[in-house]
């Protein structure tokens, strides 16, 4: 028997959200493990879009391996306090990348390569960044509540801002790239986004109440402009979905869009007020 949609909607939903956050949950060991195999999938569907709607040919698996290598170089890093050993793995993917150039004979190579590197850039480097925020909280120590308070100010934030959307919209936020959003919607998930920062303050004062504002702010505001980068890469290559990995969902970048550029923009606010 099938089940409705909205039914595999919400139980896809769950598994999802169990997985991830019990990833960052239960220790820096299973954290690593997801976020390298979250950036795995990612770049997997990345870099099948490029090849299926650009026509761009890319060798999927070595990008694929190259952003995994730097996700687990920038834990081991973090983690352990090690050297930029870490990341000769990563170095060693670029410089295999740029000379394989030269004997693929590709018409077009510099495509192949700028896509290859874009992929690195917008998936691979903000997910390993992911590893100073779950050791910034307590030096030299795991704890996963920026990570987690990032995902639940920007799962806050999209929720209200479709129910306030749907209820007050008039306004387009971004009417060329997002026909439906609107900024009446964008107010009102920010504001219940800022207030939900009100309980991380409470409970981990580490940030100040004002800090943690701004760290809810900076979420929204990058949030935002991610899942809208997003969109544009959708509408330029021609599909509604990034894909089918999720039932229900569609595809997970379709689930990550927001977190994509957030992620780095709290990188740069936690180091700007950590040296103020």
């Amino acid at each position: 028997m099938k089940l409705p949609n909205i039914v595999v909607r919400i139980l896809s939903g769950i598994i999802f959200i169990a997985i991830l956050v019990g990833g960052m949950l239960i220790n820096q060991y299973t954290f690593a493990i997801v976020f390298s195999l979250i950036t795995a999938l990612l770049l997997y569907e990345f870099y099948g879009l490029i090849e299926k709607k650009a026509k761009v040919p890319i060798v999927r698996t070595w990008n694929i391996l190259g952003g995994f290598a730097l996700v687990l170089g920038g834990f081991y890093y973090a983690a352990l306090g090690s050297s930029f050993v870490a990341f000769v793995p990563y170095v060693s993917y670029l410089l295999i990348l740029f000379v394989s150039e030269l004997y693929l004979k590709r018409q077009n190579p510099i495509h192949s390569l700028a896509y290859s590197i874009l992929g690195q850039v917008y998936i691979a480097v903000p997910f390993a960044l992911t590893n100073y925020l779950v050791f910034a909280y307590e030096p030299a120590s795991y704890h996963s509540v920026y990570v987690l308070a990032l995902f639940v100010f920007i799962w806050v934030n999209d929720s209200f801002a479709y129910l306030t959307g749907m209820a007050l919209g008039k306004h387009r936020l971004f009417e060329r790239i997002s026909p439906k959003k609107s900024w009446e919607g964008f107010v009102g998930g920010a504001v219940f986004s800022m207030a939900s920062s009100l309980i991380f303050a409470h409970f981990y004062p580490n940030l100040s109440i004002l800090a943690w504002i701004g760290f809810s702010a900076i979420t929204v505001v990058f949030g935002t402009w991610g899942d809208l980068f997003e969109s544009l890469i959708k509408r330029t290559l021609g599909v509604k979905d990034s894909g089918n990995m999720i039932p229900g969902h569609g595809g997970i970048l379709d689930r990550f869009d927001s977190t994509i550029l957030a992620i780095p923009a709290v990188f740069v606010y936690l180091v700007l007020i950590n040296h103020l």
